[in-house]
């Protein structure tokens, strides 16, 4: 049998690198990089290999399930509609619009069925909207709407121009970037250092990133806020800015500089961590040097001070002249311009609260952290019924273990997903959608974040199912069960006749027509998806260039790079520490900090049942440094009990001294032995969900962003009846650089 191969992307992470697939019948052979890919140049991580397995996988469900029992059944797509609309709609009549509850995971950001998500979340007119946004990057949302008038407006890294790279909290050697799209990002990296810039890496851990570095700085868990106030001291002290053109093009100097007056190196290196000497020597060569960016990301989100910390790594490349131009924080050009027309979207800050009144909704939605409560707190905004879209909250999020038992509390639960999972075990009703390699789709959010302006096709590989339906189309049958229409047995047949000629992919070619590269602007030359099409690798739009001007959505026009509550807050902070209660100093009898951290073959949840990315060791372990294991009398490879004020797991230790001491890192996403899940290899692994151990809480102060990297813990020896089973036989070497 005759082999074909299909180039399109890989839609398991950003990145979404370029990939040639071999198929020989219905079965995929090979996956290998695509060369010609204009992003990604032919580079691929282990993830995108498992697009196959995931395709082929025997327990990916095929077919819409319905519970019965503890189990679940076959039924059709019509029975199933039928019943969600009917369901759901009582509901609805009963308890009003906010009776119904929605959460979106980030795989729905991975493909343009996205757009019928959102329409569905709009026709469903409820308070009770969350997303996996406020458990991963709110903290940049909101510093970029409330500096730059646009929560789209998160910065992307010129990685590619810069003579200095300083990454606080992230680990685009295995995420390959975040909010900043750059497959191979090790090369990226490597390729600053051979052009003469340097790179510097600033984090607990000395990540797979850091391996890469000219220098490692070795900050103390939560002492970013610090560390950051320090540097923008010595910014301001030593006249190391331009103030001329900060005043000119920015708000709030002189209350930036009243603050940072109080933040010496000498004075925060205690709380940071890091000694007052290296503080001075990253702000000046940061100033120094030709083009310069320090970018963040996750690790810096999920703390109390996420926000805070976000907004001093923006404002250092403000202030250093590297915000809008070459080389530091940039703003894409994208085929479909969504920045230029975002700061026309409310945000809906505080518009409402949660039941408690402790979180405030935030583009028009609640933080995640608040799920489990609102589904369980009595009065008339308690959630009766969910919908749930490629996402796994019970194991992603923070809910002090009862988000399952809220679930089942629940009238009705529909979850779209490929799989029963820790989280849609507890669904009424499941919708699978095809595989990714069934669907074409043109992605129109990544390249808002692409290190490079560019516009990719993904070509479908096989041919979808007769009685297989796409993300979109499950999302737009949903839509037609909920918009309250008349006669609905006819309306409803004619509704779904017009979305059906509708899909993502035309929508998104008519987007990029009217773009600023596209046909109805630039003529017979102009851009089209068709064109994209054509490209085996797609289309090169040419590097990112300055134009914040032409974006900022505040009302003066204006980056405000002290905003007057941002600056309380910080003042806060600083009184706080100097109180005793810094945000590293150890509270309530817990001494280590705990953190998470990422595996190049594990995404969150998700690739744990493709045998091929979990052989090997164990990878769900608690990471600690041989002097706080030496104290403890623990040794590598034991099962440790990890506690923290709201639970305990039991893991095997991992003793490097690749973590600073004082704290601990496990990764999320594990833990999958719960009664009834559909994943037959991910049930068979060990591993703990590390969720268990953070209090929901405790979130980040302006966006209620779970702070699930500020938890305080204890480690000791796990009782010998503990059921933990330990194969030091199975230990992976640690990854070189």
């Amino acid at each position: 049998m005759s082999a074909t191969t299909i180039a399109r992307q890989c839609t398991l992470c950003e990145a979404h690198c370029g990939i040639l697939v071999t198929v020989s019948g219905d079965q995929v052979t090979r996956i290998e990089g695509n060369p010609q890919d204009v992003l990604s140049k032919g580079y691929i991580c282990p993830k995108a290999t498992a697009m196959g397995g995931l395709h082929h996988d025997p327990d990916r469900l095929r077919t819409p399930v319905r519970r019965v029992g503890s189990s679940f059944e076959p039924i059709g797509w019509d029975e199933a509609f039928d019943e969600i609309g009917r369901r759901l709609r009582e509901v609805r009549r009963e308890h009003g619009n906010s009776a119904i509850g929605m959460y979106l995971g980030n795989p729905a950001a991975h493909s343009s069925s996205v757009l019928y998500a959102v329409l569905l979340r709009s026709v469903l007119l409820t308070r009770n909207f969350f997303s996996a946004s406020s458990i991963d990057q709110f903290p940049q949302e909101f510093v970029a709407w409330r500096m730059f008038g646009s929560n789209v407006l998160m910065p992307v890294t010129d990685i590619d121009r810069t003579d200095r790279l300083v990454i606080l909290g992230a680990n685009p050697a295995v995420s390959n970037g975040s909010v900043t799209t750059m497959p191979n990002a090790k090369q990226r990296i490597r390729d600053v250092r051979r052009r003469g810039g340097k790179v510097v890496v600033i984090d607990p851990r000395r990540t797979e990133t850091a391996r890469l570095a000219d220098q490692y700085v070795a900050v103390a868990a939560g002492g970013d806020v610090y560390l950051l106030l320090a540097m923008l001291h010595v910014l301001v002290a030593e006249d190391l800015c331009d103030e001329g053109a900060i005043r000119a093009s920015s708000t709030g100097w002189e209350r930036l500089r009243a603050l940072v007056a109080e933040a010496s190196p000498e004075q925060m290196a205690q709380y940071a961590g890091v000694d007052a000497q290296t503080i001075r020597g990253l702000a000046r060569e940061h100033a120094a040097a030709r083009s310069a960016v320090l970018y963040a990301r996750i690790g810096v989100c999920q703390q109390v001070t996420g926000t805070l910390t976000h907004w001093l790594v923006n404002t250092i490349n403000a202030v250093t002249g590297n915000l809008d131009r070459a080389g530091g924080q940039m703003f894409a050009t994208p085929p479909i311009d969504a920045p230029r027309y975002a700061k026309y979207l409310p945000m809906g800050y505080g518009a409402w609260t949660d039941s408690s009144g402790t979180y405030k909704s935030f583009r028009s939605e609640l933080p995640v952290a608040a799920l489990a409560q609102e589904m369980s707190a009595e009065g008339p905004g308690r959630i009766r019924a969910m919908i749930t879209y490629a996402g796994n909250p019970v194991l992603s999020t923070p809910q002090r273990g009862r988000l399952g038992a809220a679930l089942d509390g629940l009238d009705f639960y529909v979850a779209v997903d490929m799989y029963v999972t820790e989280t849609t075990r507890h669904a009424d009703i499941i919708l699978p959608p095809i595989s990714p390699l069934e669907r074409e789709d043109v992605n129109i959010l990544f390249p808002v974040f692409s290190v490079r302006n560019n516009l990719r096709f993904d070509a479908r590989v096989f041919e979808p199912p007769a009685d297989g339906l796409e993300d979109w189309q499950i999302m737009a049958r949903l839509v037609t069960e909920m918009v309250p229409l008349p006669a609905r047995r006819l309306t409803a047949r004619v509704l779904n006749a017009v979305f059906d000629r509708v899909s993502p992919v035309r929508i998104a070619a008519l987007g990029v027509a009217a773009g600023p590269y596209g046909v109805l602007r630039r003529g017979r030359k102009g851009l089209t998806v068709g064109k994209a099409r054509a490209a085996a690798g797609g289309i090169d739009l040419g590097p990112l260039r300055p134009r914040l001007r032409s974006l900022l959505g505040t009302k003066d026009r204006k980056v405000h790079v002290a905003p007057e509550d941002f600056v309380a807050a910080a003042r806060e902070v600083l009184a706080a520490a100097r109180r005793g209660e810094a945000v590293t100093a150890p509270a309530d009898g817990y001494d280590l900090k705990l953190i998470g951290r990422r595996h190049l073959r594990s995404n969150n949840s998700w690739l744990h049942n493709v045998p091929s990315m979990v052989k090997g060791r164990d990878r769900c372990t608690a990471l600690m440094h041989p002097q706080d294991a030496a104290a403890r009398g623990l040794r590598d490879g034991e099962p440790v009990t990890v506690r923290s004020r709201t639970g305990a797991i039991v893991v095997p230790l991992e003793v490097s001294d690749d973590i600073r001491a004082g704290t601990v890192a496990i990764p999320h996403g594990w833990g999958h032995q719960e009664p009834g899940v559909g994943w037959t290899v991910a049930a068979s692994l060990p591993g703990a969900n590390v969720n268990l151990l953070h209090d929901p809480a405790v979130t980040d102060t302006f966006s209620g962003t779970a702070a699930v990297n500020n938890t305080w813990v204890t480690v000791t020896r796990a009782s010998v009846d503990s059921g933990e089973r330990v194969d030091l036989s199975e230990r992976e070497p640690a990854p070189t650089a």
